[in-house]
């Protein structure tokens, strides 16, 4: 496996550039036993268990959204609005009087909000995987033709529908959006090559990639490990398709540069702004980031979950926290004005913490266990080059997220409510909206710690691995609708199969893989994808984000 070895301020989080493996080094321990698996639940994971300025974030995500020159009032959805919490029947909240709905009563129970799979009505089907043995390579195999649907259950089992989506699903159809007329063709495809790393063809459920470049670290390896872990789990029912993937920080299609939309390319990428047009996907940390030691999700957010059990919010240090690379971007930097400065008296509430990666990788990374991290009563979220991988781990330690605005959102911050999941810091004036933030949730700790509780459990529930596989899935099925050509194997692609990738890696790749692999084949239907959003919710969406960033200035007296 490769790891690309670049500075640090030139990739968001400035990843830990790890040197290989020393020779002769022994390999970490890697557990495989498909004998392990838990019986017959539903809904739980088929798995194992350029830099910003001042300038740059001065404006709030949202209202660059809706000055995004796309097209339509769905367009506006592109930048990242956040979905509407009142179309499910919530009340909205009154910043005013409390943090979240509810003036202070306490906790709240998310359960039934998106309700888990029902129980499997036919027996388990385990997902084939070998390495075989070390005198021959692994060999991608070639079985019996993948069944082309879900497994009908009997008549006597009869079966309750898969549970909605949760309704940041709906942005797939604002990021597809451009081509629902004109459709797209191989030419389009094939013009986005300059701004792609690799170009995945997915053909009668067998993957193809070709490379056309080196991707930072492991990105691409573990990106393309996640899809085929999809095409494991849902067999027969990926769509045929022919996509190129980008892997960089920055947004790469600039909506000012195609006046007409439909004439852009399709380019899958992690994130964008309000004034790009690229089609969202899963970054590859949801299968492991080995280089800094990142455990794949599923893992990793049931330990979070043991920890914040341990650990109770009212017991936490009374401060916001933040650990990271500060050299990345200015946000970042302009963050550390608001430490703790005891010899000029000043308190801004904060405990910032800059990332030595050298050390880190010495100690073996004994002291950056990013469970380990949730030992403050308020994290901060802030903007990386672009997006953060971060956002999801700060966000699963019931610990209330202070959000610094930012233009920049991935396929899930596009869900998250202000005021409910986590509360906006204005980035013009960072230190002293930090400081408000923690002294008004100590003084209301019930409505403090009811938002640290709604933003870890959008974490564990609508983030969880589950919904990313199904998120996954809708995309490609409605990038898929859009092909006005039948994808074929491009003539220098390789295949690629989850033995192709996983033998030959070793140390943290092959345990990273081998945490987030696959065991079972679902035999129950994906979530139901939700209908674009309409034009009026648009505007109540954007009517919604403004009135409580409102709220907060006059609380803070701005």
């Amino acid at each position: 496996m490769k790891s690309s070895l670049i500075p640090a301020a030139d990739e968001e989080e400035g990843a830990a550039l790890v040197p290989p493996p020393a020779a002769g080094a022994a390999p970490c321990k890697v557990v495989d036993d498909d004998n392990a698996a838990a019986l017959g639940v539903d809904r739980q994971s088929s798995s194992s268990s350029s830099p910003s300025s001042p300038a740059a974030t001065k404006k709030a995500w949202w209202w660059t959204a809706l000055v995004s020159p796309t097209r339509g009032a769905v367009g506006m959805v592109i930048g990242g609005l956040v979905v509407l919490a009142l179309l499910v029947g919530t009340t909205w909240i009154d910043l005013d009087a409390s943090f979240l709905p509810g003036n202070g009563r306490g906790s709240i129970s998310r359960r039934g909000r998106h309700p888990p799979r029902r129980h499997r009505t036919s027996p388990l089907v385990p997902i084939p995987f070998s390495c075989g043995n070390s005198s021959s390579p692994p060999q991608c195999r070639r079985g019996m033709p993948p069944p082309s649907a879900a497994p009908s259950p009997s008549p006597e089992q009869p079966t309750a529908p898969p549970p909605s989506c949760p309704d940041y699903f709906r942005h797939i159809h604002s990021d597809l959006e451009r081509w629902r007329v004109s459709g797209i063709t191989r030419e389009a495809v094939e013009r986005a090559q300059p701004k792609a790393a690799f170009r995945l063809t997915v053909v009668s459920g067998r993957a193809y990639v070709e490379t056309y470049h080196r991707a930072f670290q492991t990105r691409d390896v573990f990106t393309q490990w996640g899809i085929l872990q999809l095409l494991a789990r849902y067999p027969g029912r990926v769509p045929d398709v022919d996509i190129m993937f980008n892997l960089e920080d920055m947004p790469e299609l600039r909506a000012a540069d195609y006046p007409y939309p439909a004439t852009a390319p399709p380019l899958f990428r992690y994130c964008k702004d309000g004034t790009s047009l690229e089609v969202l996907w899963p970054d590859w940390s949801f299968w492991g980031w080995s280089e800094v030691n990142i455990r794949p999700w599923a893992p990793l957010i049931k330990e979070v979950g043991g920890e914040n059990a341990r650990l109770p919010w009212q017991d936490r240090e009374p401060y916001a926290f933040w650990k990271g690379n500060p050299y990345v971007s200015e946000a970042r930097r302009d963050l550390f004005r608001c430490n703790n400065d005891s010899a000029t008296g000043k308190e801004w509430n904060a405990r910032l913490f800059a990332q030595d990666w050298g050390a880190a990788i010495r100690n073996g990374f004994k002291d950056s266990n990013l469970a380990k991290q949730c030992r403050y009563r308020y994290k901060i979220y802030v903007q990386g080059r672009s997006w953060s991988v971060s956002e999801k781990y700060i966000l699963a330690c019931d610990s209330p997220m202070l959000a610094i605005d930012t233009p920049f959102r991935d396929f899930f911050s596009r869900g998250l409510v202000a005021g409910k999941h986590y509360w906006p810091i204005n980035p013009a004036d960072k230190c002293r909206a930090v400081k408000f933030a923690v002294d008004w949730g100590n003084a209301h700790p019930s409505q403090a710690r009811r938002t640290g509780e709604e933003g870890s459990g959008f974490a564990r529930e609508e983030m969880s691995m589950d919904y990313v596989y199904d998120y996954m899935l809708h995309a490609l099925k409605q990038y898929a609708a859009l092909l006005r050509y039948r994808p074929t194997v491009p003539e220098k692609a390789v295949e690629l199969c989850p033995e192709s990738l996983a033998c030959p890696a070793q140390g943290r790749d092959r345990e990273f893989m081998m945490q987030s692999r696959e065991r079972y084949v679902a035999t129950y239907e994906p979530c139901t994808l939700p209908p674009p959003f309409t034009a009026e919710e648009v505007t109540r969406m954007a009517a919604r984000e403004e009135d409580v960033r409102r709220k907060v200035a006059k609380m803070e007296g701005r």
